[in-house]
């Protein structure tokens, strides 16, 4: 929604000026962020001298959610991207969709890992990473019986994003 609001603004704005904006495909559905999310669990992983072979691991990916089923399909596509290398793979929201973080630490109660990765999948370190997941992240694994639960750093700290980006302007430049 918000971004055709984006696209029929800038649209207005070309229209009036000198000015040619080029806006790319989205981020959300390529493999570098698969990528990312899989560098940012071997890192924890290796952090927290884990040395579960990958099918042993559960990984669980907290999104920020949204009424727009695109944000829900950019998500699940990474879910679907890592399910083959991980024991369990799952994916919950800090608000407006379910599950929620809460229901998300249930379900992954309930599958009985033997280590539990959560990748916070966020692009910037802002009031949600620092303090809002935490507020329901911390209650819910108290009130659960998960032992080695191990959080990454969030997606938006990999140098690749910016490569990413680069890559989207390129296709836009290239074809114009």
């Amino acid at each position: 929604m918000l971004f055709r609001i984006a696209v029929t603004d800038t649209m207005k704005l070309q229209k009036d000026t000198e000015v040619k904006f080029l806006i790319t495909k989205p981020m959300s559905m390529h493999k570098t962020l698969v990528d990312i999310v899989e560098n940012r669990i071997a890192t924890t992983l290796k952090e927290n001298n884990v040395t579960w072979p990958n099918k042993d691991v559960d990984v669980m990916i907290i999104g920020h959610g949204s009424k727009d089923p695109n944000a829900q399909m950019s998500l699940n596509y990474i879910v679907d991207e890592l399910k083959d290398s991980y024991r369990n793979v799952s994916r919950c929201w800090l608000e407006i969709e379910q599950p929620d973080i809460f229901e998300g630490i249930k379900k992954c109660e309930k599958d009985e890992p033997k280590v539990l990765i959560i990748v916070f999948y966020f692009l910037h370190e802002g009031a949600h990473v620092k303090t809002d997941i935490n507020n329901d992240l911390i209650p819910a694994l108290k009130d659960s019986s998960l032992k080695d639960v191990f959080i990454t750093k969030h997606i938006g700290t990999d140098e690749k994003i910016i490569d990413l980006i680069i890559e989207r302007a390129k296709e836009v430049e290239d074809a114009n």
